[in-house]
């Protein structure tokens, strides 16, 4: 028969006694009433237990996210780090990866995007890849389009240059400021807005929005560190502790 016990009592008693003796469904309705109210007793006397239960369950999920972050890495692996389309800067010989989904119109990108050149500049051994993932409307994805027509017509180093033009420019993006910009360069403007339109243009852009779409990716920035997703943005400081971390620093 059930007794009135401390909610300690019945806890420490689930360690050493078989399961059934405390199923609710094998109390009469007076014993699950007392145990209840044992139970309130004890957490309203000891609230630190739910603080301490609620740090534990965050921790487990953490966990299980991190791993299950880590499976969606090591599946797309190819598409992450070696998809043959995707801008590749800092070392390209560096001993971490460091791949970042953006948008040139999203306000946290723009935050990063210091901090990251920041990183790549005092570390000089990480290889940054730049996913083109517009996601905030049509001038995100008309500069989209032309940072990849960029780099298709006028090479890696001129898209590297129109990418810090693009993080930095306050303006609405248009037709015409691509143009100017394009002007600016000494780009062959005719046959980057050609390239922006072209299929291949477009498919760029689709597959990184479907690998996005596997990883779980739904917003701007997102980071993946080698096996790590980090997503939205992280100051230098948190980057750097990642970077040691994976290093084992």
């Amino acid at each position: 028969m059930f007794r009135t016990l401390s909610f300690a009592t019945a806890l420490a008693g689930l360690a050493t006694a078989p399961l059934a003796a405390f199923e609710m469904n094998a109390m009469t309705d007076a014993e699950r009433t007392t145990f209840r109210a044992e139970i309130r007793a004890y957490l309203m006397e000891n609230p630190e237990v739910l603080l301490e239960a609620i740090n534990v369950l965050e921790q487990r999920q953490a966990t299980d996210a991190a791993r299950g972050d880590g499976e969606l890495i090591g599946t797309n692996a190819d598409d992450i780090f070696d998809d043959g389309y995707s801008w590749v800067g800092g070392n390209p010989d560096g001993d971490i990866t460091v791949v970042e989904f953006m948008d040139y119109r999203c306000g946290f990108c723009k935050k990063a995007f210091p901090e990251v050149i920041e990183l790549l500049s005092t570390d000089g051994n990480i290889r940054f890849i730049v996913k083109e993932f517009p996601i905030l409307g049509e001038q995100s994805v008309l500069a989209s389009r032309f940072a990849i027509a960029v780099k298709a017509v006028e090479g890696d180093k001129a898209y590297g240059e129109t990418h810090d033009s693009l993080m930095t420019m306050r303006a609405d993006v248009t037709e015409q400021g691509l143009k100017d910009l394009s002007q600016k360069f000494g780009y062959d403007t005719k046959a980057v807005f050609t390239e922006m339109n072209s299929e291949t243009t477009s498919k760029i852009i689709n597959q990184n929005r479907a690998l996005a779409q596997r990883l779980n990716i739904n917003g701007t920035p997102s980071f993946v560190f080698n096996d790590q997703m980090l997503r939205g943005y992280i100051p230098l400081g948190d980057m750097q502790q990642v970077v040691s971390e994976l290093r084992g620093e």
